[in-house]
């Protein structure tokens, strides 16, 4: 960082996946990082990962989708690290199934996570980011927001967020808080796994038949997608804001 002041970073979803290589990336970065996710127990792994490389964390529990645990995280937070200026919104959940057989329950649960979620917590830090003159949203969105078949819930939040995000680049701009969207494509994790579990396929043969379709010939890993958070993330990208960038091994129809 080009500043002596250790930025606090939150990373929701960051118990596994692509949320906890995403918060051991910022710590490595110098960010003192609140590991957010459902459960707080599930935190302690990366949480330890980074305090082993000599990094700054804590484990915070909280779902993103209730208002007032939304809000007793960012105190805590505020309390424990200081004030966040850092919020990559990366929690989520999948209920796919095809539209004639998606549940209203379906619907309510993968939208509330995505949506209701980083709404929650933009709204919650936005103050925190304004009175510093600086901060940095990063939403996750994905391929998917172009259209998935058995994924109208998963599809329409990605796309949400999307809109979302350079909502809030046009009203945040002003304060010195940029908002960008990161969209992976295929990126190993368990939520790729159980999306093979439901067309019935290996996960190790599902990610070889991603690969062939993938210009460089490989699946993402969450490393990647880290990568591309912590560029939005950094004083470096000030002049950049409502951007989605489709991290998915090359372009996409």
């Amino acid at each position: 960082m080009s500043t002596t002041e250790q930025r606090v970073a939150i990373v929701t979803g960051a118990a596994r996946g692509i949320g906890a290589a995403t918060a051991v990336r910022l710590a490595a970065e110098g960010r003192a990082v609140a590991v957010l996710d459902l459960d707080e127990d599930a935190c302690k792994e990366t949480v330890e990962t980074i305090t082993a490389a000599g990094g700054k964390a804590i484990a915070v529990g909280a779902d993103v989708a209730d208002e007032e645990r939304v809000e007793a995280a960012v105190a805590k937070v505020v309390q424990e690290l200081g004030a966040p200026t850092v919020l990559v919104n990366n929690a989520g959940v999948l209920r796919d199934n095809l539209l004639f057989k998606m549940t209203a329950t379906d619907w309510d649960t993968v939208l509330g996570v995505h949506l209701r979620g980083a709404f929650l917590m933009s709204r919650g830090v936005q103050k925190h980011m304004v009175d510093a003159g600086f901060g940095r949203i990063v939403n996750l969105s994905s391929s998917s927001a172009l259209g998935n078949r058995g994924q109208a819930n998963y599809a329409a939040a990605k796309a949400g967020l999307q809109g979302f995000t350079k909502t809030l680049a046009i009203e945040l701009g002003k304060f010195g808080v940029t908002a960008n969207a990161v969209a992976p494509g295929f990126i190993v994790t368990d939520m790729t796994a159980a999306t093979a579990a439901r067309v019935g396929m290996g996960f190790e043969d599902f990610q070889a038949a991603a690969a062939t379709q993938i210009p460089v010939q490989r699946v993402g890993r969450p490393e990647d997608v880290a990568n591309a958070i912590a560029f939005f993330t950094g004083d470096a990208a000030g002049f950049i804001s409502g951007q989605v960038m489709y991290v998915a091994g090359g372009p996409l129809n």
